[in-house]
């Protein structure tokens, strides 16, 4: 069933201010992204990653050294499982949308048929349109994926709200044994300190999520530490490697280095196995 002939749609509702509501200035802006983005080599295959959500004029570069790095896949995963904060809206669990496709300048995309499952299988799970309609954590993410991944592409998006690590883990390894899934994180990382005072901290936190310590993630480290956190304590269960792909703030790119967001991009690895006596 095509996108088009499914019940209903989620509008863009970041479109015009994160990030352009042309679709011609916004394929051109995410393909001037991905081709200046030149992200480190990954050694192992690629199980996640982790993607800042601030507007691209912000955020945008530092989130396309982690798109650089899925465009190198082969092949392309077929499903993005997306996990982000909520911005907006208080609640407890993991919320679906009641929408079948989310849609953005440059096109529409459909719900992967397998999330109506989740709301059977974990009782964290929900289904919530007020959860998704403002929210721009996963929006941001979408037109990266529209011009990266192969057409036809379905996307599993999941607004993570007040949630223990453990109960976003037990989604995630569901979601990351299934055939032709990558899941992805959407988080920034420290807000509105001053930048010498936020490449302090967001280092800490960097060597934080590289070392997989997930009891000393602290929520002023991460908007999105919940789903951070679930994706952590599943990559140490499967001893997946978290890499940094770039690290930077606000004042690098476009903002007032008196007040500044942190933003850094990750992959999460699972080391290739060499066989003995090679």
């Amino acid at each position: 069933m095509s996108p088009a002939a499914l019940g209903g749609v989620r509008p863009p509702a970041v479109a015009g201010s994160f990030y352009p509501d042309d679709a011609g200035q916004l394929g051109e802006t995410v393909n001037r992204l991905l081709t200046c983005a030149n992200p480190p080599a990954i050694d192992g295959s690629l199980r996640a990653l982790i993607v800042p959500h601030a507007g691209y004029v912000y955020s945008g570069p530092i989130a396309a050294s982690a798109y650089a790095v899925l465009r190198r896949e082969s092949p392309l995963p077929r499903c993005i499982a997306l996990l982000g904060p909520s911005h907006f809206v208080p609640f407890g669990g993991l919320a679906l949308p009641e929408a079948d496709a989310v849609a953005t300048p440059l096109g529409i995309v459909a719900v992967d048929p397998f999330a109506s499952s989740l709301p059977q299988r974990f009782g964290q799970v929900l289904r919530s349109e007020r959860a998704h309609r403002r929210e721009h954590s996963l929006e941001v993410q979408l037109p990266f994926l529209q011009r990266v991944l192969a057409p036809g592409f379905t996307v599993l998006p999941l607004v993570v709200g007040d949630t223990r690590p453990a109960e976003v883990s037990e989604v995630i390894d569901l979601l990351s044994d299934r055939a032709g899934m990558l899941v992805l994180i959407s988080t920034d990382l420290s807000h509105y300190l001053p930048a010498k005072e936020a490449r302090a901290v967001d280092g800490r936190t960097c060597d934080i999520v590289t070392a997989g310590e997930v009891e000393k993630l602290e929520p002023e480290m991460a908007c999105g530490h919940h789903p951070l956190s679930g994706l952590m304590l599943a990559a140490r269960r499967r001893e997946w490697v978290t890499k940094l792909l770039d690290l930077r703030n606000s004042s690098d790119t476009a903002g007032d280095p008196e007040r500044v967001v942190g933003y850094g991009a990750f992959a999460v690895v699972e080391r290739r196995q060499v066989a003995r006596g090679t």
